[in-house]
Formats: structure tokens, C-alpha cells, sequence
């Protein structure tokens, strides 16, 4: 398809878990232009960058970047959706710690920064950036410490992107989600007596997603937006800090 015939274009970090997967195949499917930005391709994707595994976030972020330029060109995106993350648990005391905590600085904060970056490069006026905080990160996680750090710092980073002096394009947004549980196969997969009613499914993220970048029901920039499903019924509620 060409992309002069798209109804938008989005660019998804993320694009080969769980919830990317989704927001791929859901725009994809009402016609836009979608590229995915993951360590492997996603082959819905109109087209992907595969990042490389490096221990250098510097180098991880320029290369992600100088990809991201040479495919978008001069064309702008609607949206920029950070749907990268992941979980690991463990207390201050975890032999795990050190890895742990290292593992989910790369796939929350690294990914967020290049997003924000990218934002601010290639999103058109008025556009929207979303990030992926955590509900649990409003308040201490000393269950699992790592997630709890890098999901408080991406809330911080979503509202430090409202300022007017932050670098985002005239009129855009940066709105962080901040899920409870996610209806994913891994997380029914490793809690598979939980009450899965509690859970938010993917689509509703991913329609989400969508309206606000139709400008419907979008949140002002710098908004911390749990979603809460309970019974089978999701909220957006904003949460005030």
C-alpha cells in the first residue's frame, strides 16, 4: 500500500509483544501506515526497525534513531506509541537484583527516552506520544523494586514532556498509560487462577490508543491514565500525584 494512501501513520515500540502486536494489527486494519520498532520484525508491520542488543544504551538509541530517519524521511507520524516493557520481580534483598533492575531500565526507560526522542524529530503538530507506566509505581512496589523504579521514571518522564520547553511539537501530548494487569497469554500463562475479569484486554488499550489520537476524549499532556477493569469493565481514571 502506498503510504500516500494511508489514513495516518504510527510508529510502535513494542511491535512484536503482546499489546504492539495488537496495536499493529488494529490500525493496520482501518488502513494505516504502521511501523514496528522491536528486536525482531513484525511481518503485519508496513515496515520495521530491528534493534540491535547492545549494552550501550547510547549506541541502541542512535542506531534505533538514524533507522527510524532514513525510513520516515520528511513524512511525520500521527502517533508514537511505546508499548515496550516487561516484569520482573524481587526485593532489595533478590540475588537477582542488579539484573533485574538492569533488565527493566532497557525495556521501560531506554525505549521511552528513544520514543520521547523520536517525538520530537518526527511527530507531526498536534500529535501524540504514549508511554507505558504502571498503576502499581503510584506507590511503592518493594515486591519488585526494578519494575516499580523504571515505571515511576517513565511517569516522571511523561509529565517533564508537558513542559513547554520539553521539545514535542507545537499542540502534541505525551500521555502515559498506567495498567493494572494486561490480558496477555504470559500473564495468563504464569497466573492462571487470577480473576482474569480484573484484567484489561488489549483491544480496549488499542481502541484507546485510537481515540486519542482522533482527539477524542484525549487527555491534556503529562497525564497519568490507570486503567482499572473490574467485572469486565474498564475505567480511565486520571491519577493526580
Amino acid at each position: 500500500m502506498a503510504a500516500a494512501a494511508a489514513a495516518g501513520r504510527v510508529l510502535v515500540y513494542g511491535g512484536r509483544g503482546a499489546l504492539g502486536s495488537q496495536c499493529v494489527q488494529y490500525f493496520k486494519s482501518r488502513n494505516w501506515w504502521v511501523a514496528s520498532i522491536d528486536l525482531a520484525a513484525n511481518e503485519e508491520a508496513s515496515a520495521n526497525v530491528v534493534v540491535r542488543v547492545t549494552e550501550s544504551f547510547p549506541e541502541q538509541a542512535e542506531q534505533v534513531t538514524a533507522e527510524v530517519g532514513k525510513l520516515l524521511g520528511e513524512e511525520k507520524l500521527d502517533a508514537i506509541l511505546c508499548v515496550a516493557g516487561g516484569w520482573a520481580g524481587g526485593s532489595a534483598k533478590a540475588k537477582s537484583l542488579y539484573k533485574n533492575c538492569d533488565l527493566m531500565w532497557k525495556q521501560s526507560v531506554w525505549t521511552s527516552t528513544i520514543s520521547s526522542h523520536l517525538a520530537t524529530k518526527h511527530l507531526k503538530e498536534g500529535g501524540l506520544l504514549t508511554l507505558t507506566g504502571a498503576q502499581a509505581a503510584l506507590s511503592g512496589t518493594p515486591g519488585m523494586i526494578g519494575y516499580g523504579m523504571a515505571k515511576g521514571a517513565v511517569h516522571q518522564l511523561c509529565q517533564s514532556l508537558a513542559g513547554a520547553s520539553s521539545g514535542l511539537p507545537s499542540g502534541s501530548a505525551a500521555v502515559a498509560i498506567l495498567p493494572v494487569t494486561l490480558d496477555t497469554p504470559a500473564n495468563r500463562k504464569s497466573m492462571p487462577d487470577a480473576d482474569f475479569s480484573s484484567w484489561t484486554s488489549l483491544e480496549f488499550i488499542a481502541e484507546t490508543f485510537y481515540d486519542w489520537i482522533t482527539r477524542k476524549n484525549r487527555p491534556n499532556s503529562g497525564s497519568l491514565i490507570q486503567v482499572i477493569t473490574t467485572g469486565g469493565k474498564t475505567e480511565l481514571v486520571a491519577a493526580h500525584l
